[in-house]
């Protein structure tokens, strides 16, 4: 395919495997060796940062103990345990107040911007990880639930003030091949030069329509239901009433 201003075909190869993106909960019991989890995370590393801040680390939690407890944490989500690799991605802004002590530039106050660019940074990072580990065959899910109980999982690794856990990533190589699950259209994403509010209702009708068929025809799992009242559920059952104050006793937040 070109356009206008090339003059080679461009290559789409990329594009169609972020396509093919799955969440994956079963795994293979194969290990990821030592080598290919730091190019993964070198893959992480290459990710945008905001002033080249890197405000993130990453822990990868191998102690079965500590596993099980953040699987119970969870919700009782087995592949944490289960996973060849489970990750915890923090946000970290410890070596960022270390600079600015360095330089005689003050600690950090809790300024809401920061805590924004450090989330933003890992975030980031996380999805290089697991898109690098896709490239490989592999596959992974991200683990919000470890928000559930962020002082356990805190203490159990050792997080410090200036770091939080933001999610977990289990990783490994697909024991399972789920089904592709529809986005939304383009057209309901993309906005031209100004946000359409007119056209929310419609596009999540129509949305509504093509995930409950796709429910009930998927082969694994199959049920009866939409997007608006799976994300309905979804975003009020899950408050998590105690991030801030958790979030503001590591730093974060005060201003």
């Amino acid at each position: 395919m070109k356009t206008a201003t090339q003059s080679a075909p461009l290559d789409y190869s990329i594009i169609e495997k972020m396509l093919t993106h799955r969440s994956i909960r079963k795994f293979k019991d194969i290990p990821v060796d030592e080598v290919t989890l730091k190019q993964l995370i070198r893959a992480g590393q290459s990710a945008a940062s905001a002033s080249f801040v890197q405000a993130y680390s990453v822990i990868q939690v191998t102690d079965k103990a500590v596993r099980q407890q953040i699987t119970k944490a969870a919700g009782g989500q087995t592949w944490v345990e289960d996973a060849p690799e489970f990750l915890v991605f923090c946000a970290d802004l410890k070596r960022v107040e270390y600079a600015c002590l360095l330089h005689d530039a003050g600690k950090l106050e809790g300024y809401t911007e920061h805590f924004i660019t450090a989330t933003v940074d890992v975030a980031l990072a996380a999805e290089n990880v697991l898109l690098a580990a896709e490239s490989l065959g592999m596959g992974g899910v991200f683990i919000g639930g470890i928000r559930n109980d962020p002082q356990l999982v805190s203490d159990l690794l050792k997080l410090p003030r200036q770091v939080y856990p933001v999610f977990g990533m289990c990783l490994g190589w697909p024991a399972i091949e789920p089904d592709i699950k529809p986005r939304f259209p383009v057209e309901a994403i993309l906005h031209q030069d100004h946000y359409q509010s007119d056209k929310v209702g419609d596009v999540v009708n129509a949305y509504d329509k093509k995930i409950q068929q796709y429910y009930a025809d998927r082969s694994d799992n199959s049920r009866t239901s939409n997007w608006s009242s799976e994300t309905a559920q979804a975003v009020q059952s899950k408050k998590r009433e105690h991030m801030l104050s958790f979030l503001q006793s590591k730093g974060f937040l005060k201003k």
